[in-house]
C-alpha cells in the first residue's frame, strides 16, 4: 500500500519564506552597522589629526587615533588598495606609519606633507616575503576591473577598425592601378613615425580652437568647432584615442594583409573564371579562405600591442578625464612610480604577462587549425 505524500503546509511554507529573508535582512544590518561604524571611525580620526595638525597634545591624539584604528589586517588592506599612498592625507600617513610600526609590514611606503615617500625602496632594508598578498589583493580588488574594462574597449575597437580598414586598403592596392606604389608609401607615412610624434601631433589636432579635426567635424556635422573637446570629454576621449591609434597602426595591417593577396596563386582565379564564377564568389571562396591566416596573423600582433598601449594614451589624456581612458599599462605606471608600490607593480605586470601568454597561446592554436584545414 502506497503511503500518500503530505504536502507542504502554508504555515511550513511562510517558514520556507521568511527564514531566507530573516537571513538577508539581518546580513544587511550588519553591513549598515559596519559602514556606520566605520564612517563614525573616520570622523574620530578627523578630529585627532586635526588636533594634532594644530599642534595640540600630540600624545593625546595617537591614544585617540589608536583607540579608534582598524585592525592590522584591515589597515593591510586599506595600504594593498593604495588608499595609504596619497600624499595629502594626514589619516592615511598616519595610517601608513602605524602599519609601518609593526615589524612584518616595515616595507611599507607612503608619501608626506612634501610629496616625498617615506620607506620607498629603502637601501639595507629588510626583506620581507608577502607570499601571495599582492596577487590576492589585485584578483579581488574591484577597482582594477574599471582599467581592464578601458583596455578591453580600446583592444576590441582598435582592432576591429584596424582590420577593415587596412583588409579593405590592401584588397584596392592589390588592383595595381596607376600609381598605387605612390599611394602605398603615403599610406605607410603614419607607420614610420614616432609614438610621441604621433601623440604630440594629434593632441593639436585635437584643440578645440585651433585644432583641425574640430573644424572638420565641424565642416561635415555644422556643429561649432568649440563647442566640443575630444581629449576633455567623458564620452569623446576614448574614442579620440581609438581613433590616433587606428590611423597610426592600420598601414601595418594594411601590409600584411596586402602581403596576404600577393601569395594567391593566379592560376587559382583563371580556373575560376573558366568555371565561370563571379567575381563575388571568387572573393568568398579563394580570396578570403587563403587570406584568412594573414589576416588572424595581424590581429595577433596588434591585440598583443594594444594590450600593452601605453604612449599614446600617456601623451593624449595621461588617463583622463578622471579614469575614463586609464589602461591598466597606466595603472601600472601609477602604482609603481607615482605611488612607489613595486611590489604591487611587479604582481600586476606579472598577472598581465599571463593573461597575455595564455590568450596568445589559445589564439595560436586556432591560427594553426584555420591554417592546416
Amino acid at each position: 500500500m502506497v503511503k500518500a505524500i503530505k504536502r507542504p503546509t502554508k504555515f511550513k511554507l511562510s517558514l520556507l519564506v521568511a527564514i531566507p529573508a530573516l537571513v538577508v535582512m539581518t546580513g544587511g544590518l550588519i553591513v549598515f552597522f559596519t559602514l556606520t561604524n566605520t564612517r563614525s571611525t573616520m570622523e574620530d580620526f578627523g578630529w585627532a589629526l586635526f588636533r594634532e595638525a594644530t599642534n595640540q597634545s600630540v600624545n593625546a591624539t595617537r591614544n585617540v587615533i589608536r583607540e579608534a584604528i582598524p585592525d592590522i589586517e584591515t589597515l593591510r588592506s586599506l595600504y594593498q588598495r593604495g588608499i595609504l599612498a596619497r600624499d595629502n592625507n594626514w589619516q592615511a600617513r598616519y595610517y601608513a606609519e602605524l602599519l609601518r610600526s609593526h615589524k612584518e609590514y616595515s616595507w611599507v611606503s607612503y608619501g608626506d606633507e612634501t610629496g616625498t615617500f617615506v620607506g620607498a625602496n629603502r637601501p639595507n632594508a629588510e626583506v620581507v616575503g608577502v607570499g601571495i598578498d599582492h596577487y590576492v589583493s589585485i584578483l579581488t580588488d574591484p577597482d582594477i576591473w574599471g582599467p581592464m574594462q578601458a583596455t578591453a574597449h580600446f583592444l576590441f575597437w582598435t582592432i576591429t577598425l584596424q582590420t577593415l580598414i587596412g583588409f579593405t586598403l590592401a584588397y584596392l592596392i592589390d588592383r595595381k592601378f596607376r600609381g598605387h606604389g605612390f599611394w602605398t608609401t603615403l599610406i605607410l607615412i603614419p607607420m614610420m613615425l614616432s609614438p610621441a610624434v604621433v601623440g604630440n601631433f594629434w593632441a593639436f589636432l585635437y584643440q578645440p580652437q585651433i585644432g583641425l579635426f574640430n573644424y572638420a567635424v565641424s565642416f561635415f556635422t555644422g556643429i561649432p568647432p568649440s563647442s566640443f573637446e575630444m581629449l576633455g570629454s567623458v564620452k569623446l576621449a576614448p574614442w579620440a584615442i581609438v581613433i590616433v591609434d587606428t590611423w597610426m597602426w592600420t598601414p601595418y595591417v594594411m601590409l600584411i594583409c596586402l602581403a596576404g593577396l600577393r601569395s594567391i596563386p593566379d592560376y587559382i582565379y583563371e580556373a575560376a573564371e573558366v568555371d565561370r564564377a563571379s567575381a563575388w564568389r571568387q572573393f568568398w571562396s579563394i580570396t578570403l579562405p587563403m587570406v584568412l591566416p594573414f589576416v588572424m596573423l595581424a590581429v595577433l600582433f596588434r591585440g598583443i600591442e594594444n594590450f600593452k598601449m601605453f604612449d599614446l594614451v600617456n601623451l593624449l589624456t595621461n588617463g583622463g578625464p578622471g579614469s575614463t581612458t586609464e589602461v591598466v599599462s597606466i595603472t601600472l605606471k601609477r602604482e609603481a612610480f607615482e605611488k612607489w608600490r613595486t611590489g604591487y607593480s611587479s604582481a600586476l605586470a606579472i598577472i598581465l604577462f599571463v593573461a597575455v601568454f595564455g590568450l596568445a597561446n589559445i589564439y595560436v592554436k586556432a591560427l594553426n587549425a584555420v591554417k592546416n584545414r
